[in-house]
């Protein structure tokens, strides 16, 4: 269980859209860049046209990058990395990296039972003993 579980104000979470990425299949929809032409509408904030980041809408400090169950992730790629999180397991789960191969990841795993470390894709690459 976490130490801080706070609830996250609803911020948010859609991203931003590109302006005329609708019009140009070349202009991806989620890689913002501001408007910086003279009679943009965008630029502008038109009623109506896309929204423009800024700063009001980021998230409380305390609760950002945190996940729904309160931890917030740390990448592992391995066993010595899983050992520092040992005296941070109430407020940092591990997520075990996409390239560590299957048997790796039973020993992390493990390793991670015993320190009492929440594992978030602990499922991932298992493969039970009936399949071998």
């Amino acid at each position: 269980k976490a130490v801080v579980s706070t609830q996250s104000t609803g911020k948010r979470t859609k991203k931003f859209t590109r302006h005329q990425s609708d019009r140009y299949a070349k202009l991806s929809k989620s890689s913002w860049r501001k408007p910086k032409g003279i009679d943009s509408r965008v630029r502008r904030r038109f009623k109506g046209q896309f929204l423009m980041p800024s700063i009001g809408y980021g998230s409380n400090k305390n609760t950002r990058h945190m996940m729904p169950d309160g931890f917030l992730k740390f990448v592992v790629h391995n066993v010595a990395e899983l050992e520092l999180l040992m005296m941070q397991n109430k407020r940092y789960a591990a997520e075990i990296a996409a390239d560590v191969s299957a048997k790796k990841r039973k020993v992390i795993v493990e390793r991670a039972q015993q320190l009492n470390i929440k594992v978030t894709n602990w499922q991932a690459k298992l493969r039970s003993e009936e399949d071998n």
